[in-house]
């Protein structure tokens, strides 16, 4: 990535008064509250397994824990939002408890339930649908004045698979993040995320033209998250399970930080921070 780029793209977030500079690039650790997440190795079922694994990822380097209890793998079962909020609360106040230091991630389209888990100790809102699936949620974030992961779906995790149809899927989705980003302005958003949706309502060809051009979302001149941890467009690929793809995952995340992710979302932590470390090495060699 060039240190010398026209577009000055944003280079910190203020998460409930910790600014976080995003110049070096940060992992985000992904914590399920859920029984059927794709990754078996992601889910854990209470407060003292989320717990264990917070604090295992906190000492391997993540500055964010994103945690989610709505399982968004493509076909997955809806649950309610009073199911949701149940499994998230005590896992986002427990850690907020033992972890005073995390930047929590809320990882849930629902407007209500991210905003009882902000109040709960949650620092960042994690929306994979960009605000579609709940009218009340640019408004709740601008109330809440917390950073916000933009996200590009089409459909619902029950459906997006049947809308994954593009003429041009690259111009497609820097259309879609120019006109939520103007909403989010509009409503009073501060610091906005993008994330190009790896994986949601995309084919494996969609993916991976995406992750060919990412450096062009530079010119939005705003953080971007690559969330592509042991996805099908990795393990599809390579014809191995979601379980033997770390080392594809490692290989992809190092490839976004060269295309100018600014956060990488993982299952594996350790991995992550080390692929950071070096291209960190690498990029600030004179």
């Amino acid at each position: 990535m060039a240190k010398d780029t026209f577009f000055r793209k944003k280079a910190t977030i203020n998460a409930r008064g910790k600014l976080i500079d995003l110049d070096t690039p940060k992992v985000m650790g992904i914590i399920n509250i859920t029984p059927d997440s794709f990754y078996a190795g992601s889910r854990k079922t209470g407060i003292d397994e989320a717990l264990q694994q917070a604090e295992k990822m906190i000492a391997e380097g993540a500055t964010f824990l994103d945690i989610g209890a709505y399982s968004s793998r493509p076909g997955a079962a809806d649950i309610s939002a009073e199911e949701e909020t149940n499994r998230l609360l005590p896992v986002v106040e427990a850690i907020a408890k033992n972890f005073r230091d995390a930047v929590v991630s809320i990882d849930t389209f629902r407007a209500g339930v991210a905003e009882a888990a902000i109040k709960a100790g949650a620092h960042i809102i994690n929306d994979i649908s960009g605000g579609e699936l709940d009218g009340n949620m640019f408004t709740t974030v601008a109330r809440l004045q917390v950073p916000y992961i933009l996200m590009h779906m089409k459909g619902t995790p029950q459906n997006m698979q049947q809308q994954a149809h593009y003429d041009d899927v690259f111009n497609e989705v820097y259309s879609y993040f120019l006109k939520k980003i103007y909403a989010l302005n509009q409503a009073g958003v501060h610091d906005v995320i993008i994330d190009p949706g790896f994986g949601f309502a995309k084919k494996a060809e969609h993916s991976y033209g995406l992750m060919k051009r990412m450096e062009e979302f530079e010119r939005l001149q705003l953080p971007v998250l690559a969330g592509i941890s042991r996805k099908k467009m990795i393990y599809g690929l390579l014809g191995t399970t979601a379980e033997n793809a770390l080392n594809g995952t490692t290989a992809l995340n190092t490839i976004a930080l060269m295309k100018g992710a600014n956060i990488l979302r993982v299952h594996d932590v350790k991995e992550a921070v080390e692929a950071v470390r070096i291209f960190m090495t690498v990029n600030n060699l004179s």
